[in-house]
């Protein structure tokens, strides 16, 4: 009886000791482009700065052989990321966030995109992540909100004819 009655106090123990569960957010849209133009805008990894609506500017630099960017963002703020993995082949772009006021923290996102036909583009962005200075919901409506403007900046760009 003396061992069973330890049980659910090193549940306890074990559950507080677990690390945080990481949120996720993805969203998709549907760009009328083909997926070689509308990768050309999303495959350089500073190209954010060209249609995502709160990017004032972007640069590149090289930490190590890591590739990293420096986002300025529109109205001030400023965010780092690291480039984490490429590939053309699959449509796929993978980075985590180094810094910036963004309410996360241990971020992780792929962009990646699919043809649906050969003048559209499925884009899916997605991201694992805990929250930081905000309950989970304010911050997966914060991510979900950079990805749908993102969405609504590369349709602008490229539906147009920009």
């Amino acid at each position: 009886m003396k061992a069973m009655m330890g049980v659910p106090a090193m549940a306890v123990l074990l559950l507080a000791a677990a690390p945080a569960m990481a949120l996720e957010v993805r969203e998709q849209a549907t760009i009328k482009a083909p997926i070689d133009q509308v990768w050309k805008q999303i495959g350089p990894f500073c190209a954010i700065g060209d249609w995502h609506p709160a990017v004032e500017s972007c640069n590149l630099r090289k930490t190590g052989n890591k590739q990293e960017r420096d986002i300025a963002l529109k109205g001030g703020g400023a965010i780092q990321e690291r480039l984490t993995g490429l590939s053309a082949a699959k449509h796929r772009l993978r980075y985590t966030l180094l810094s910036g006021p963004l309410p996360v923290k241990n971020y992780n996102s792929t962009i990646r995109l699919s043809a649906v036909d050969a003048n559209t583009t499925r884009i899916t962005w997605s991201s694992h992540f805990e929250a930081k200075g905000a309950s989970d919901a304010e911050a997966r409506k914060a991510i979900a909100g950079i990805y749908t403007s993102g969405f609504d900046g590369l349709r602008k760009r490229l539906e147009s004819g920009q």
